[in-house]
């Protein structure tokens, strides 16, 4: 049963994949028509076709490899120098950048001279390029907010779920009692596991991060109405300065690290929390900073993946993995022992964090991707109005086939990174469980 449940979260997975790729594509296809540029094809995957239709202009299809998608746009460059759409160069850079330019024009036909993606003027070509990766930024925040504010996340709570019976500083390997300790202040007040904090000091409790801040900046005497049983009860506490684990303002701690703060002596319980509007704002915001953050961090990340992959070291939680390796934990989502409803918002917040990791990716300015082609559209826009405003011709179209060297440098950067991600996924995998 746990195999056949693993195959179906791959299927899943690889589905919502599938489905991210083509609404992606959708936004370069649907704006590209609105403004009249000729598109050949729409294409999900690569490799061989498995299935094509032609629909007026365009041929929309799927192809053997789901590990992307295309839609081919007439004239993505503009001329050369001499007017020509083909050359021939004994310079591999130039030829790089004559056979880039001879592909955009390949499917050329009568009366597409006013159909080319370079003679759209810069803002239209900049939204072109950003519709695709907006879509997956809209697919994102509908997936993330619908989960967050209809299914819930594991959250830490406010109820009680273990009280501690002694002091005993974070940062020893033990949590036992050594001998003669004191009490902790939850266990000399009262406090039981299951007892909800409703409010600390004559403050108002929502939530575990405001729970948390309270008793950090408390020392000696508090008090704490807890609800127990379905009655509210006062409870009176003497909180101690003790050695506690640092946060890192985001709802976790950081590993190693410890400050000294007030202590009560309880660990938290957790359980499946609906999350307001705002929380899920303020959650989306936090997934959009730690996703940036991941992205620079991610050349620095590349000796741990080497060593994952080549040498047998340890497998990092925070480790950048692939399509197979997201694809292995959809399964694995799929085989936990949680209720099916966990499962399926654990799957969403899967395909949710691919999307949001696409449109991040996607706004790099770099060539080949989207970023790139839209820092070439402003930077024309600059160009032109700077001209303009010193009263010089118009320089005309940038021509960024001129950067192509440069993108097959980057891609071949990516490709390289890719097939590092891939090794590791399949030797040396992420799991759920650690």
């Amino acid at each position: 049963m746990t195999t056949w449940m693993t195959i179906l979260g791959i299927v899943v997975f690889v589905v919502g994949l599938l489905f991210s790729i083509a609404w992606h594509e959708l936004g370069h296809l649907s704006t590209a028509k609105m403004f009249g540029i000729r598109v050949p094809q729409y294409m999900v995957g690569f490799g061989p076709t498995i299935f094509s239709r032609r629909k007026g202009d365009t041929e929309y299809g799927i192809k053997a490899v789901p590990l992307g998608g295309y839609i081919r746009m007439i004239g993505m460059f503009p001329p050369g120098d001499d007017g020509k759409l083909q050359a021939r160069s004994t310079s591999p850079w130039r030829g790089m950048i004559e056979d880039a330019r001879s592909a955009a024009f390949e499917e050329l036909q009568e009366g597409d001279e006013k159909r080319l993606f370079y003679t759209r003027k810069p803002w239209k070509r900049v939204i072109v390029m950003f519709a695709g990766p907006f879509m997956n930024l809209v697919l994102a925040v509908v997936i993330f907010m619908s989960v967050l504010m209809g299914f819930g996340i594991n959250t830490v709570t406010t109820q009680v779920g273990t009280v501690q019976d002694c002091v005993v500083s974070a940062s020893a390997k033990t949590d036992k009692c050594p001998a003669k300790a004191k009490d902790s202040p939850a266990k000399a007040a009262g406090l039981r596991a299951g007892d909800r904090i409703v409010t600390f000091n004559g403050h108002a409790i929502p939530d575990w991060d405001t729970l948390q801040e309270q008793i950090r900046v408390t020392t000696g005497p508090a008090t704490l109405v807890v609800e127990r049983h379905g009655a509210r009860r006062t409870l009176h506490a003497d909180l101690i300065k003790n050695k506690v684990a640092k946060t890192d303002g985001r709802g976790g701690y950081v590993a190693g690290e410890y400050v000294t703060a007030g202590f009560l002596g309880f660990t938290p319980a957790s359980g499946v929390v609906q999350q307001s509007f705002g929380q899920s704002v303020d959650r989306m915001g936090s997934m959009v900073e730690q996703g940036v953050e991941s992205l620079v961090n991610l050349p620095a990340k590349v000796p741990d993946l080497w060593n994952a992959a080549f040498n047998g070291a340890e497998r990092k939680q925070d480790s950048p993995m692939g399509v197979v390796g997201a694809a292995r934990v959809g399964g694995e989502v799929f085989s936990l022992n949680i209720p099916p409803e966990q499962r399926v918002a654990t799957m969403l917040f899967l395909v949710a964090g691919f999307n949001l990791s696409l449109f991040l990716f996607n706004m790099l300015p770099l060539l080949p991707l989207d970023g790139g082609h839209i820092a070439g559209a402003l930077w024309e826009s600059i160009r032109r109005a700077f001209a303009k405003v010193v009263r010089r011709p118009d320089p005309g179209p940038f021509d960024v086939a001129k950067l192509m060297p440069v993108a097959y440098v980057v891609a071949g950067v990516f490709i390289c990174f890719t097939l590092l991600v891939l090794v590791a996924d399949v030797v040396n995998p992420v799991t759920l469980t650690g």
